[in-house]
């Protein structure tokens, strides 16, 4: 029998509030500029997903001074949860509502303790109980900001935060367009936020997207990029509190690659995929589409290709079919604590 399908990486937003985000203000004419609703996931899924995990998609906050636009996410996902959509937002009914198991909002943790204390107030009043009751962890994008960010004290501060609330981190980091710099400083990031804490407490890290790395390095044997890379992995993976999500793929191969087939797709990410797989293993990897960021380098079909990449690594590794239940679903549900 097919396993269930828990994608732990999914972004939705209604047209409506398309102002909001920062980098459609930056550039008006990007390819997913537009819609995207359950509606619309449910389509390019073919409604093989069981459930998904939203994750923020980079509302404007103004360095982290205004939760105006974040807030209004998550009074939107309030709408998707509850099942109270506004008309022409592309979801509605019980199953629409249902498919949302987890939520991932976007969090000022760059400002401190203090504040990201105040803002989960706020977020809890503006979510509801139902919708609060899915809200099981925070991002704040590291791929774009300034080096030293994610390890300053402040930063530091507000991961403890979560930890203590029991709230998981998504890290997005991106070694292939800022380098080395950026795993040294998550491996850093997860030492601190973890140095002095008691276990229960510790912040759970879920690492996006392989941590972006240059896929289209083609001698993996001797390449200084996939060595670090490749490190990072290891050293990252000797955290129990740390877990892999395989997404993201396409945005970070060339675009004549990410066209080929699944099969072809496969081969040449055997190197990466091997690494994590060996590093993390199965009980702490995830599978994740990043829909709809996918489809811009993947294609409409993406999701599906993407799909097929992963059912091949785990044929190709001869994983049991418990070792493959957990990556479809059983490490998104332990990691981000759904029951």
């Amino acid at each position: 029998m097919p396993h269930q399908i828990l994608d732990a990486h999914i972004h939705l937003y209604p047209s409506s509030e398309l102002p909001q985000l920062a980098w459609c203000q930056h550039d008006p004419s990007h390819p997913l500029a537009s819609q995207r609703s359950v509606s619309e996931y449910r389509a390019a899924t073919g409604d093989r997903a069981s459930g998904f995990i939203f994750l923020e998609t980079d509302r404007v906050n103004s360095a982290s001074q205004s939760w105006t636009a974040p807030l209004a996410e998550i009074s939107f996902l309030r709408r998707i949860v509850t099942d109270a959509p506004r008309p022409g937002e592309g979801h509605g009914g019980p199953a629409d509502a249902a498919l949302c198991r987890a939520v991932v909002p976007w969090a000022p943790v760059d400002l401190g303790a203090e504040r990201v204390e105040e803002y989960l107030r706020r977020a809890e009043e503006v979510a509801g109980p139902e919708t609060w009751g899915r809200v099981k962890g925070f991002r704040y994008l590291l791929q774009d900001k300034p080096d030293g960010t994610g390890v300053s004290e402040g930063f530091v501060e507000g991961l403890k935060v979560l930890g203590r609330k029991g709230f998981v981190f998504d890290l997005g980091v991106d070694q292939h367009r800022r380098g080395k710099r950026q795993l040294d400083e998550a491996v850093e990031m997860v030492d601190r936020a973890h140095e002095g804490v008691a276990e229960g407490e510790k912040v759970v890290f879920i690492l996006n997207h392989l941590c972006k790395p240059d896929l289209g390095i083609v001698n993996t044997t001797s390449d200084p990029s996939f060595i670090a890379w490749r490190t990072a992995m290891f050293t990252l993976s000797k955290c129990s509190r740390t877990y892999m999500k395989l997404s993201g793929a396409f945005s970070e191969m060339p675009e004549h690659l990410a066209k080929r087939s699944p099969n072809e797709i496969f081969e040449i990410l055997y190197p990466w995929l091997a690494v994590v797989l060996a590093a993390f293993g199965p009980s702490r990897i995830m599978f994740a589409s990043d829909w709809p960021v996918c489809t811009v380098g993947g294609g409409e079909d993406a999701w599906d290709k993407w799909r097929r990449v992963v059912e091949r690594m785990c044929d190709m590794a001869s994983l049991s079919e418990e070792e493959q239940g957990m990556i479809w679903s059983g490490t998104a549900r332990r990691a981000y604590g759904i029951e």
